[in-house]
């Protein structure tokens, strides 16, 4: 059995970013995802926030991490091409009392070294963001913050590690994970196995349970639930900057988040869950944060809601993120408790990452012909109506649109497929097909037949993320894609 320098399991934003690291080096490396996609564990129900660097002392290896890392985005973003837009967070106060924390959250970025923060007055803050209700009585200002698309970000990471040389395999669930003393025999739930002289777990949610696994650290990961509601696109409420109210102890708040792709969410609530699997919302919590949104910005409208999910956080007693070698089993890498702001620090994290495999051991060659540029990544949205054009010669699919909501068209979802995201999430994620206000109502059966057609797969094996969530079942009604299949279309 061939031997892999690196296993590292799990795809999120911590596991991609580590594998991302990895690809720059002489270093045979596999990423292990337990979905049938990457990002479909806690990355794929994120608020998509790049924090400024304020919230947590810089004593803590998160607040280290998150400050690194927000300084890393607009390369990474030049160089994968990924939705994101620094468009600045505001902190804001509607009392008093809620002045004097707004006023310790400021001090502590200034001591963590976060550049350009501003206090801010009522009039000051209006003119940064008119949608502000007006009775704000103050807050700060940091540019550095801002949003970002968090599965484009993650499946940008991945392709490039796996264009520089990194494998992935997905539906690989680990069961067991035995070291014979020279390196690790990682066996996943169908058999298959894979054998590495390190290991990286970034299991996030199951990292506890990876870790007992393999003999190492007895901790326990909580899952700390958080249920969000996006709002259409054309919502009055949208604002141009991050909205923060004054954080809780165990919560940042509820936000007022203008996404990187032009709709608005808010939330999330921070529940405690027993259920990791556990995604449920609830109507009453939906009623508690539109009323705590609505004493912040102006605009807010139930009937602005087309979809609610809940992301589930894993959050260590320690509240801190652990990341270390593990002083039990030897090269056993720890990334555990990687919960907010565990997506601004994940370019950092990877780092971090790759530089303990180092200390412990792993020899790490920098390649001179490291692939930088991924591939343009074509939206027709975004497109003039000259490009249009040069693109309908090109191929007509490319003004096929599929998605009315999102202005999707058959090519990206075509080119989606091909790079081999063959469910219907994965597919939604990778494009925005199904995420605009029918929330996939018109063109879910056209993508379903793309995806079939494209990859072979047939209709009724088809599913909405792997696993058992099939799509269909029983007669397949009408739909023609045998006969599109046939014609080789």
């Amino acid at each position: 059995m061939f031997t892999y320098d690196v296993a590292v399991i799990g795809a999120g934003v911590s596991g991609a970013s580590t594998a991302y690291q990895l690809g720059h080096y002489h270093v045979s490396a596999i990423l292990l995802e337990k979905c049938a996609d990457v990002g479909f564990g806690v990355s794929k129900a994120n608020s998509g926030i790049i924090h400024g660097g304020f919230h947590h002392p810089v004593s803590s290896l998160k607040a280290k991490l998150e400050i690194r890392g927000n300084f890393m985005f607009d390369k990474l973003q030049y160089e994968l091409d990924f939705p994101f837009r620094r468009n600045g967070i505001l902190v804001v106060a509607f009392s008093e009392e809620e002045m004097a924390t707004v006023r310790k959250l400021y001090e502590q970025g200034v001591a963590n070294g976060v550049r350009n923060l501003e206090m801010c007055g009522r009039d000051r803050l209006l003119r940064l963001e008119p949608k502000l209700n007006a009775e704000v009585i103050g807050g700060f200002f940091a540019p550095s913050g801002g949003t970002i698309e968090p599965y484009r970000y993650v499946f940008s990471l991945v392709e490039a590690a796996v264009r520089n040389g990194v494998n992935l395999h997905c539906d690989f669930k680990v069961e067991q994970c035995e070291n014979d003393g020279e390196a690790w025999l990682l066996t996943a739930a169908d058999g298959r196995r894979v054998r590495a002289r390190y290991v990286v777990n970034a299991a996030g949610l199951y990292a506890d349970e990876i870790s007992r696994l393999s003999g190492a650290e007895e901790f326990t990961i909580h899952a700390r639930k958080g249920e969000e509601y996006l709002l259409d696109r054309n919502s009055k409420a949208r604002p141009e900057r991050v909205i923060f109210p004054v954080p809780t102890k165990h919560s940042k708040g509820v936000l007022v988040i203008p996404t990187a792709e032009g709709t608005t969410m808010i939330g999330p609530t921070a529940d405690p869950a027993d259920d990791k699997e556990d995604t449920s919302t609830s109507s009453d919590h939906m009623a508690r944060i539109v009323a705590l949104v609505r004493q912040m910005v102006d605009g807010i409208s139930v009937r602005d809601v087309i979809t609610s999910f809940a992301g589930l956080r894993p959050v260590l007693d320690s509240e801190d993120f652990y990341i270390a070698p593990s002083e039990k089993v030897p090269r056993f890498i720890q990334v555990a408790g990687i919960q907010s702001p565990g997506l601004t620090a994940s370019p950092a994290i990877g780092e971090y990452v790759k530089d303990l495999l180092k200390e412990s051991g792993l020899t790490l060659t920098e390649k001179k012909d490291y692939q930088y540029d991924l591939p343009r990544h074509r939206e027709v949205r975004h497109e003039s109506l000259e490009a249009l054009d040069r693109l309908h010669a090109e191929n007509p699919a490319w003004t096929h649109l599929v998605c009315r909501c999102e202005k999707i068209s058959e090519a990206e979802i075509v080119e989606a497929v091909r790079k081999g995201h063959r469910t219907l999430d994965g597919v939604k994620f990778y494009t925005r097909a199904g995420m605009g206000r029918c929330q996939g109502g018109f063109c879910s059966a056209r993508i379903m037949q793309i995806i079939s057609r494209e990859s072979g797969i047939p209709l009724e094996e088809l599913t909405k993320k792997g696993g058992d969530s099939r799509l269909l079942a029983g007669r397949l009604g009408e739909l023609p894609v045998q006969t599109e299949m046939e014609a080789g279309k």
